[in-house]
């Protein structure tokens, strides 16, 4: 890899490993309404990142098609505020390994798909690479209890991690990192708090208490802000494909910080998994661009970054 795959890298493994870690965040807003959390968490990270934006923001953001904007209220819809819903969801009849392992499917999903919605074949080392990275997840995550609610849920979740990629790819090189997280976060910030009046009534927001105003600072502020821009960034010089081999980073990271939490523990297969999934990520990013016209190949400016 080359200086800017190897950034590009770095960032994706930071931004995976930050939600990863964003577990024990979740675990701490168990009782806040669901909807009002979303809406704050996405709504102060919008606001956080409006003072970064360029002097353009403005200008890109109205060239935007009326296709283009679809993509990003699904974006948002699917990838942001449904994910998230639909783990809940699962979490309610299933086991957290449920849909951890069918979220660890994404990169073969994306693998696949990306490269048919592009008109071509999915590049070999990839798949290979994508199918060590979910192996590797699933050893660290095992199984768990379930039933068909909790299953289709997280299948939903696998829908929505595929979406948070797929969906961004015809929008990212337009608005750039920092405008297209800032530009989601504000959508999903008004579909959380449209869902929340809808399903909730007044009780969608409250004043959050200590723990649970901590908990929703760091999913803000270390896990939106930087973990979005990080992953968008890393996306743009990676590729979707290769780019989402490291949400695998995401059990792992997982895995490592529950015992710290007293949620968990770490151990053979926690450690086996792991290496699975670092040698999934070695072998899909050494695959070469599929044409001379592969994102990573093409000069980024500053207005894009």
């Amino acid at each position: 890899m080359n200086a800017t795959t190897t950034r590009g890298a770095l960032l994706a493994a930071l931004a995976c490993v930050l939600v990863g870690g964003s577990f024990t965040a979740n675990s701490l807003l168990g009782d806040y309404p669901y909807a009002g959390g979303q809406f704050l968490r996405y709504a102060l990270a919008c606001l956080l990142l409006l003072p970064s934006l360029g002097p353009d923001a403005g200008a890109r953001i109205r060239a935007l098609t009326p296709r283009q904007w679809a993509r990003l209220v699904l974006l948002a819809a699917i990838g942001m505020v449904g994910f998230n819903l639909a783990v809940i969801a699962a979490e309610r009849t299933a086991e957290p390994a449920v849909p951890g392992v069918c979220v660890g499917c994404a990169p073969v999903v994306v693998a696949v798909l990306v490269p048919l919605l592009e008109g071509r074949r999915p590049r070999r080392a990839v798949l290979c690479g994508a199918s060590l990275v979910v192996a590797g997840a699933c050893a660290v995550q095992g199984w768990g209890r379930t039933d068909g609610t909790g299953i289709a849920f997280s299948v939903c979740a696998l829908a929505g991690e595929v979406g948070f990629a797929v969906l961004a790819v015809p929008v990212l090189r337009p608005l750039g990192p920092r405008l297209l997280s800032a530009t989601v976060c504000g959508v999903a910030a008004v579909e959380s708090a449209i869902a929340g009046a809808m399903l909730d009534g007044g009780a969608w927001l409250r004043r959050p208490d200590a723990t649970e105003t901590a908990a929703l600072l760091w999913q803000a502020v270390i896990v939106t802000v930087i973990g979005f821009v990080c992953w968008y960034i890393g996306m743009q010089r990676l590729g979707a494909e290769r780019a989402t081999l490291f949400s695998g980073l995401i059990p792992v990271a997982a895995a490592f910080t529950a015992p710290l939490v007293g949620t968990g523990s770490y151990g053979v297969p926690q450690a086996v998994g792991s290496a699975l999934v670092g040698a999934g990520v070695v072998l899909g990013c050494r695959a070469r661009p599929s044409s001379p016209h592969h994102e990573e190949m093409r000069p980024l400016t500053s207005k894009q970054v």
